[in-house]
């Protein structure tokens, strides 16, 4: 595939987001970066116009779709996206509760990991398929391939994503506009800092950043990262829960409160 030279990024102001601007990041490209944090997002920007980029940035939030509807059309009338990479995310558990997470958590999670994936693509998407190209990626997680009791709405808003990408894939790959899910397991970023348990196959953003960008050059379908990681989640997926779910009931928890 050609490579993209108009890209938007949301959450871009760390993580793997921050990644993937300076991985992209290179003269003759334009990166349109959003994210909440406006300090830490022009941080990304001088270290992207340092490699040569052309950057712009915006203080969005991707649970207001107005917002980000707005801003994505702006962006692609100044010069049409190539590439979305859809990957705002946050993340909240159960440890330290009583029962269920609070209904407060669990809408929060969905807001910005399922809505906020589909208020930033929506909006571009007839745009791509009316001029016959550009490519989205959407970013979900290997935790959504099974239910984890430490995490339900973490889990189930990532399966989300990851299912709609698939499907939406499919409909519109005759329109000429490329869809992959990405998966990652643990990553070093905000999210994963506060937790206190074992990260098997940890993996810096610069690493995954790189992965994720081998694969949309690909255009892989799916983007799951690390293979050992990846494999033992089709595992759970595929066992039968009265197998998987005692043992899935004495993994460590994940902190309750929305990153």
């Amino acid at each position: 595939m050609p490579m993209p030279t108009t890209i938007l990024i949301t959450g871009a102001s760390s993580g793997i987001g921050a990644a993937l601007a300076l991985e992209y990041a290179a003269p003759g490209v334009t990166l349109h970066l959003g994210a909440r944090n406006t300090e830490r997002l022009e941080a990304v920007a001088v270290a992207a116009r340092a490699a040569g980029a052309t950057v712009a940035i915006t203080t969005v939030d991707v649970t207001d779709a107005e917002s980000i509807r707005r801003w994505v059309i702006a962006a692609d009338d100044s010069m049409p996206l190539d590439l979305i990479i859809a990957n705002a995310g946050v993340s909240a558990g159960t440890s330290g509760l009583q029962g269920a997470e609070p209904d407060a958590q669990v809408r929060a999670v969905f807001a910005t990991n399922l809505d906020g994936v589909l208020n930033t693509i929506l909006p571009i998407l007839p745009r791509m398929a009316a001029r016959g190209r550009g490519q989205l990626a959407l970013v979900s997680s290997l935790a959504g391939y099974r239910g984890m009791p430490s995490a339900p709405s973490y889990c189930a808003s990532k399966a989300a994503v990851k299912v709609f990408g698939e499907a939406l894939r499919g409909t519109v790959h005759s329109s000429g506009v490329k869809v992959s899910v990405v998966c990652p397991g643990y990553v070093r970023t905000p999210l994963t800092d506060v937790n206190d348990f074992p990260m098997p196959f940890l993996m810096e953003t610069d690493k995954a950043a790189r992965l994720i960008r081998r694969g949309l050059e690909r255009d892989k379908a799916r983007i799951a990262f690390p293979w050992p990681l990846a494999a033992t989640v089709w595992l759970l997926q595929a066992l039968p829960p009265a197998w998987i779910d005692p043992i899935l009931r004495r993994l460590p928890g994940k902190a309750a409160q929305v990153a």
